[in-house]
């Protein structure tokens, strides 16, 4: 019998900057949310790098416990500071249940 993933799969993710360092919230289809700082992220690099670094994060989690590969797509900014981005399946592994 096959465990099931300790979260659920990730459909969005939200990005914060503040004076501590980058931090991060995953949310996920069944309602839940990861959250926590980017610590390989410093406090004062770009947008750009901070995305790339939780995008890279969500992208193998969702392959890691999930077995699929999956887009993140970055919204345009609503504010200063907030960046937030969609998640979607773009395939799934041959093992892959239901």
């Amino acid at each position: 019998m096959k465990r099931r993933p300790p979260f659920g799969m990730p459909k969005g993710v939200v990005l914060l900057a503040t004076p501590e360092g980058w931090r991060h919230s995953v949310l996920t289809g069944e309602g839940g949310m990861l959250c926590g700082h980017l610590l390989d992220v410093p406090v004062n690099a770009g947008p750009a790098e901070a995305r790339a670094a939780v995008a890279a994060m969500v992208v193998a989690l969702a392959h890691d416990y999930h077995e699929v590969r999956i887009d993140v797509t970055w919204d345009p900014p609503l504010e200063p500071g907030s960046w937030t981005a969609q998640v979607t399946i773009a395939s799934t592994s041959p093992n892959t249940c239901g």
